[in-house]
Formats: C-alpha cells, structure tokens, sequence
C-alpha cells in the first residue's frame, strides 16, 4: 500500500481544491446523470470561483490527501451547524470526501475519515455526520464500515433533478 499524506489545506490550495472537487465530481457522477443536469450543476453551483471562496471561509476545513508526489483526494469538513441535528449537539459535517479516480481503493478515503474523525474529536464534536446519494452504494458501504448510521434524507439538486441523499452520522469517540 502506497504511504498517504493528509495534510490541511490553506488559501493557497484553493485552486487544487477547486480542480479536484470539479474533476472527482464529475468522474463520480456524470455517468449516472443527464449532460444537462451535468453541466447546470457544474456551471452554475459548482464552480471553480465558488469552490476556491469555500477555502479559508469560516467553519470550513479542507484536507488534501498526497500519494506518491501527487493529490490523491481531499474532504471538506464543515463547521456550520446544520438543520438535521438537535442544536445542542456539538457536530461537524463531512462535506466532501473524494478520492481520485487511479487512488480508489487504495486507503485515500480510509486516510482522509481518519483525520477527518480525528479533528472532530480535537474539536470536542460529539457527532460527525454526511449526507450520500441514496444510489451510491459503494460511498454508504464505506461509511456504514466506519460506523456511520442513517438518520435522515433530504433533497439534493443535481441541475434539473432532484435527488435523495441519506443522512448518517457516527458518534466521536
């Protein structure tokens, strides 16, 4: 197994963020998706400057994971107490969590929950959670691995198309 660097991101990174939210997006779902809802998304809620301004914004913490010299994936982890959780829980969200296409399989996205629960904890959260496609079976066999349990859906929209995400979430221990 190749060795996995995570490291945290900062403002100068925004742009291999950017480049690498837009590419593993893509790589993860176009093939399950209209080219117009595709594209909608990609030019509209999904673009490169709204990508680089999540980097460095309050609440966000962004994770590049390293294999062999290269960016293998990253994770995006958010601050920002959402609505699907009691207030009183101390959360943080696994915004994103993405492995290159060639690095899947290959411990990236093991590395990144890794440090991904690992500053949850720093950051006295008592739950982690995410939300998944209700079709990306392979994402929810992974974080159901990590202990991740479903407790919710709510709508996600991809272009035109409205889509389930399930909501999981683990406690920090």
């Amino acid at each position: 197994m190749e060795k996995i660097i995570i490291e945290r991101a900062t403002i100068k990174d925004a742009a291999i963020i950017a480049d690498l939210s837009r590419q593993t997006f893509y790589d993860t779902f176009a093939a399950y998706n209209t080219a117009e809802d595709m594209d909608k998304f990609m030019n509209e809620q999904f673009t490169q400057q709204k990508l680089m301004d999540e980097v460095g914004a309050a609440g966000n913490i962004f994770l590049l994971a390293w294999s062999n010299g290269e960016v293998a994936g990253y994770a995006r982890l958010n601050e920002t107490p959402g609505d699907y959780l009691p207030e009183n829980v101390q959360a943080i969200e696994i915004a994103r969590i993405y492995a290159v296409q060639k690095s899947i399989g290959k411990g990236v996205g093991s590395a990144l929950m890794q440090e991904c629960l690992q500053i949850a904890k720093q950051l006295n959260k008592q739950v982690i959670w995410l939300g998944v496609w209700e079709k990306n079976q392979k994402a929810i066999d992974f974080y159901i691995r990590w202990g991740f349990e479903k407790f919710g859906e709510h709508q996600f929209m991809l272009g035109n198309d409205a889509q389930t995400d399930w909501l999981m979430k683990k406690v920090v221990d």
